[in-house]
């Protein structure tokens, strides 16, 4: 059987957001005017200026969720069409109101996401959507409830106000592009340009300001790898500090959920909030003790104290774009103005051949036991959906790769040797930096800007995937500047020793607060009031 056709499910997609619309207009007068915001502006809106106007009374959570469609209408469904959205929650006004009335009633925030609208990888279960997964095999799939952090971000205030486009089963690093939503999803600092993957759709989203922060994946790049490429700020964790619980898998141990934001102070409010022990998922037994009270205490613009190691056998490849490489060579200089010291004959011996081989196609298995807790999936196995033929046609070949893998991650022999280099890649990353005395790692995110929409030929320079998610260490990007006459985004990562995240987000903190290289792209500007 084909998949919908393109042109029924963005009929869909419409109806539902027109549907949606049609209630603000109902319960808002002004809606269709666009009101202002009680004096913020809505571009590069954060957390605490949001949380600041509704405490004074000028902001409402409604008023605020309200904009965020207006600009989905305008921005993703037309004009640009950046693509992001697979779907708008229809119950997101409601939720809206219901935040609002307690705050009347209380005077005070419900939670620490209090009123702030998520946009949210459709690789996250949550109750009252569908979870695709990107594919139109999944179609309507609706899980028994929330994901570990979308509960969190809930009880914690927040409104679930889409679910994004990915790549689909978050196979690529390159491109955002399934079944389930019709073409490509954009970069909005370029129409022709791609968002990497597989979390494009969050970050395209999240850039664009359609939402005020979101949720992405990150397997070996996609989280770091979209938030590089749209300017973004993107953190993966600790394995083990952030739960998998409800995140449907690509490769399980290496799977991590985290945020996508414009600021580094948003990312860590969003990350004090999802990192933790979850019973649901063995792996974070020991996250409540390895974290701090809150890491807004690391909110600190002051390095003067940290030694960063640069990984030239990243950053300098042969095929990194020379502006890239300016553009790193300014942020070292930046961190060495900000008092830090930069070890640039920085070391990990024999990095090309032990980061060879720590791989464990493990997406069958996975993927087939995710299944099996949901009420009542299109398809149970990956046969199944390959079978059904709703998978798109770059995606497919993948899928019967997959389809060869045979045992559990226990029992398979590339699994069992995959372990063994991991393990000697984590020593080696780790004893490198004792041996440097360094405390965190830098390069660039991508050693080349974003590609042209369709060119899967030219270098694309991805980094993210060593030596973050072989050894389970924390990293992060940050915005390093702009490449291609200041159009095109480029991300600086900086990577440390397990449960370092308090000492990462430090670094990027004073980084990002000296250089200021964030903007918003020029396709989606603010609309008229």
């Amino acid at each position: 059987m084909n998949p919908p056709p393109h042109s029924l499910r963005a009929t869909a997609r419409a109806a539902l957001l027109g549907a949606t619309l049609a209630l603000a207009a109902a319960g808002s007068p002004g809606f269709a005017t666009a009101q202002p915001l009680g004096g913020v502006e809505l571009m590069e809106l954060t957390i605490a200026e949001a949380h600041e106007a509704m405490l004074a009374g000028g902001l409402t959570a409604r008023a605020l969720t309200e904009a965020y469609l207006r600009r989905i209408e305008a921005y993703d469904r037309a004009g640009p069409h950046i693509n992001a959205l697979i779907l708008v929650n229809p119950r997101a006004l409601a939720r809206a109101d219901s935040l609002d009335a307690e705050l009347r009633r209380t005077g005070a925030l419900t939670g620490p996401l209090h009123g702030v609208p998520f946009i949210v990888k459709d690789n996250y279960d949550t109750h009252d959507l569908p979870t695709t997964g990107g594919s139109a095999a999944l179609a309507g799939s609706m899980a028994a409830d929330d994901a570990y952090q979308v509960r969190r971000i809930r009880e914690a205030g927040a409104i679930v106000l889409a679910k994004s486009n990915l790549a689909e089963f978050a196979f690529t690093a390159l491109e955002t592009v399934g079944s389930m939503l019709p073409g490509w999803t954009f970069n909005p600092y370029a129409l022709n340009r791609v968002t990497a993957g597989s979390s494009g759709g969050t970050a395209a989203a999240v850039a664009a300001s359609f939402g005020l922060v979101g949720l992405g994946t990150d397997t070996g790049n996609s989280i770091r790898g979209p938030s590089s490429h749209q300017s973004l700020v993107g953190i993966r964790s600790t394995q083990g500090l952030t739960s998998r619980d409800g995140i449907m898998p690509l490769y399980a141990h290496r799977d991590i959920g985290g945020p996508m934001t414009r600021t580094v102070e948003d990312a860590v409010r969003v990350f004090d909030v999802i990192a933790g022990t979850d019973p649901a998922d063995p792996i974070t037994a020991e996250a409540d003790a390895r974290r701090p009270e809150t890491y807004l205490d690391a909110l600190v613009r002051d390095i003067r104290d940290v030694r960063i190691g640069v990984v030239g056998q990243i950053a300098y490849k042969r095929t990194a774009d020379p502006e890239i490489l300016i553009r790193f060579g300014r942020a070292l200089r930046d961190l060495e103005r900000l008092g830090a010291t930069v070890v640039r004959d920085f070391r990990i011996e024999k990095l090309d051949e032990i980061r060879r081989g720590t791989g464990c196609p493990r997406f069958r298995y996975d993927l087939e036991r995710y299944l099996a807790d949901v009420p009542d999936p299109p398809y149970r196995t990956l046969a199944e959906i390959a079978e059904s033929g709703k998978v798109y046609r770059t995606v497919m070949p993948s899928v019967e790769r997959f389809l060869e893998f045979e045992g559990t991650p226990e029992t398979n022999e590339e699994c069992v040797r995959g372990r063994a280099r991991e393990d000697a890649f984590r020593h080696a990353v780790r004893d490198a930096m004792q041996a440097y005395d360094v405390d965190a790692l830098v390069y660039p995110s991508w050693s080349n800007p974003p590609r042209l929409v369709g060119d899967m030929t030219t270098p694309h320079g991805d980094n993210s995937q060593y030596p973050a998610p072989p050894t389970g260490f924390p990293a992060l990007t940050v915005p390093m500047g702009f490449v291609v006459e200041g159009t095109l985004p480029a991300g600086l990562q900086i990577l440390g020793d397990a449960w370092s995240e308090p000492l990462l987000f430090r670094i990027a903190y004073t980084y990002e607060q000296a250089t200021r290289h964030r903007r918003p792209p020029p396709t989606t500007p603010p609309l008229p009031h």
